[in-house]
């Protein structure tokens, strides 16, 4: 695959606890300069990035991040707020706890209450997939595909293991033709990103993806 052609499917993305302004300039820089997908980057930078970047890249923000147990009223909250500030695009962490209770009616309800926030800007789900059983994972493709949301995303990157071939695969049979897919976290090569794009993902979400390229 051309450079070119990986490039626009990547959420390119920083969202380290200790980023500075200056790094989230630079990651706005590279996303235009480059024509990403996105940037995605902490909540608190969103205001100051949109003034920076003035629509040149779409700006994605991450909500419930990294762990998933806020209640919805602040899901809906920190939605609301990104958007006023500028978020183009939000990805958020589902409630694993709700999960292993088996309470996928409650997930299903607080994506809906965050996608109707969203409106027309594209949410992705979160479902951390490093800690879920494969039927598990199905079931979660079922809810978003009811829910409204336009992506399903494998992983923060902030938990155990990141984005894998085998899940990627999983939820290209099972998520619906209008849920598309982000791989995210531990994409380590161009031959990763490749591969979960031929395997059907349409984002992947990597801070380290277009160092690659300069090697």
């Amino acid at each position: 695959m051309k450079k070119e052609e990986i490039v626009r499917h990547v959420d390119h993305t920083l969202l380290k606890q200790t980023a500075t302004w200056q790094q989230i300039q630079k990651i706005c820089k590279e996303g235009i300069e480059q024509k990403t997908a996105s940037i995605c980057i902490p909540p608190s930078y969103v205001k100051a990035a949109s003034a920076f970047v003035k629509g040149q890249v779409p700006i994605c923000t991450v909500i419930g991040f990294p762990n998933g147990y806020h209640t919805t009223e602040t899901k809906v909250f920190e939605t609301e707020n990104a958007l006023q500030n500028g978020a183009d695009e939000i990805d958020m962490v589902i409630n694993l706890g709700w999960v292993k209770d088996g309470l996928f009616d409650l997930v299903e309800q607080e994506i809906k209450e965050v996608k109707k926030v969203c409106g027309n800007h594209i949410l992705k789900v979160i479902i951390e997939t490093c800690y879920l059983t494969e039927q598990e994972k199905k079931k979660l493709c079922q809810v978003v595909n009811r829910s409204g949301a336009d992506f399903i995303k494998t992983s923060t990157g902030f938990g155990t293991e990141g984005a894998t071939a085998e899940d990627i695969q999983l939820f290209s049979e099972n998520v619906s033709n209008q849920v598309k897919i982000k791989a995210a976290g531990g994409i380590k090569s161009i031959a990763d990103a490749e591969k979960f794009l031929q395997l059907g993902a349409e984002r992947l979400g990597s801070s380290s993806l277009l160092g690659f390229f300069e090697a």
